[in-house]
């Protein structure tokens, strides 16, 4: 055996299993369109654990607005591995994540939405881990709630957030205020 017939032996073995991980990634619902947010913008990072050689541990806190719901805004800050691993993105990053969402301006809904509807998705290891933001309405109070938690194809982390933001008039002359339980479907 020669060594090009190896290497192109192993390079069809390679593509077999490159096939079947994004087909399974595909049909367990890991990789498609995204149905939520944008991608967020960077607020800042802080170090949390100093590494010699490769990238420090961090915090990171980004922003993301509402796509469904203008004038509400959410803050999460998630920890993001460092080290040679977390560089090279092949580090599952941990589930303690913190959320605050608030009313930024004038409260707007969009289009009906169903109760725990994703708000954000972010991928938080090459696979099988995300982040999500969902959100919801108590109608009995016209508050929306927003929630983050992460969750694995085998098995979701029960370390989560709660936000809520109370739908309240915004500026001079509001008195009219949307109720978010005529958005629900």
């Amino acid at each position: 055996m020669t060594l090009r017939s190896v290497s192109l032996c192993d390079i069809r073995a390679l593509r077999r299993w490159g096939c079947a991980l994004l087909f399974f990634a595909v049909a367990s619902g890991q990789l498609g369109p995204a149905t939520a947010a944008d991608e967020p913008d960077l607020i800042f990072r802080r170090s949390t654990v100093f590494k010699w050689v490769s990238p420090n541990d961090k915090l990171a806190t980004y922003g993301v607005d509402d796509p469904e719901v203008e004038g509400v805004a959410c803050h999460f800050t998630v920890p993001e591995r460092g080290g040679f691993k977390g560089w090279l993105g092949l580090a599952e990053e941990v589930s303690d994540i913190s959320l605050a969402c608030r009313q930024i301006g004038p409260i707007r809904f969009k289009n009906r939405m169903s109760q725990g509807a994703d708000m954000f998705r972010q991928h938080r290891s090459m696979f099988f881990k995300k982040m999500q933001i969902v959100r919801g309405c108590d109608a009995k109070r016209n508050v929306l709630v927003y929630m983050v938690y992460s969750d694995k194809l085998i098995e979701g982390s029960p370390k989560n957030s709660t936000s809520t933001v109370p739908i309240m008039p915004w500026g001079v002359g509001e008195t009219e205020v949307q109720k978010c339980g005529e958005f629900i479907q």
